[in-house]
């Protein structure tokens, strides 16, 4: 999976690079504000993100404000890493959008761990909008009939919306996605064929 580094100070950011590498996951590397804010609205932008409070240009509760106006039905798993340690900085940052909050210095086990939550709940995500869709593709491939149909006492063929009068297998097919084959029910075979009751074998079948 990869994952977005937004890290203004060169030895945390090798440092991360580094930890992240090693662990599997893809490593994308910004220097400031903006740059995190550019790479995060391309359409394969890392759903995965660390980020920094305090960055040159645009800061970090900036960056989260701009994402989270965002509507998006996979929205990115934003840890901030900061030096900020305060309860009412670590509220603010949650209340802005971070998924997570971790102070500097950091262990590098907690981080990974961390990181894992985030990486499940982005697979999970990921999953449940791949249902989704194919439940719509699903939804969309099926016609229903609703309200009052007019149907013949006698013939029973149906009256469409034009005013014509159709067999009813015409009229399902082209309201319904059901398919049909023909056969003859008892009452019929009986009514039709009533000379050749006595041969079961030329009696066409159901």
């Amino acid at each position: 999976m990869k994952v977005l580094i937004a890290e203004d100070d060169l030895s945390s950011r090798n440092l991360l690079s580094a930890m992240l590498r090693k662990a599997g996951y893809e490593v994308l590397e910004t220097l400031d504000g903006e740059e995190v804010w550019k790479a995060l609205q391309k359409p394969d932008a890392p759903k995965l993100v660390i980020l920094d409070w305090l960055m040159p240009k645009m800061d970090g509760l900036e960056v989260l404000r701009r994402v989270r106006a965002i509507e998006s039905d996979r929205p990115p798993y934003i840890l901030m890493l900061t030096v900020k340690t305060a309860k009412t900085e670590i509220i603010e940052g949650l209340r802005a959008g971070a998924n997570d909050y971790l102070t500097k210095p950091f262990d590098m086990g907690e981080l990974r761990a961390r990181l894992e939550v985030g990486r499940l709940m982005i697979e999970t995500q990921d999953a449940l909008a791949a249902k989704i869709e194919e439940l719509h593709r699903a939804l969309g491939e099926i016609k229903t009939l609703r309200g009052i149909v007019p149907i013949c006492a006698g013939c029973k063929k149906i009256r469409d919306d034009q005013g014509y009068w159709k067999q009813v297998e015409v009229y399902l097919k082209e309201h319904t996605e059901a398919e049909f084959s023909h056969g003859l029910c008892p009452d019929c075979k009986k009514r039709l064929y009533s000379d050749l009751s006595g041969d079961a074998d030329q009696i066409p079948p159901e």
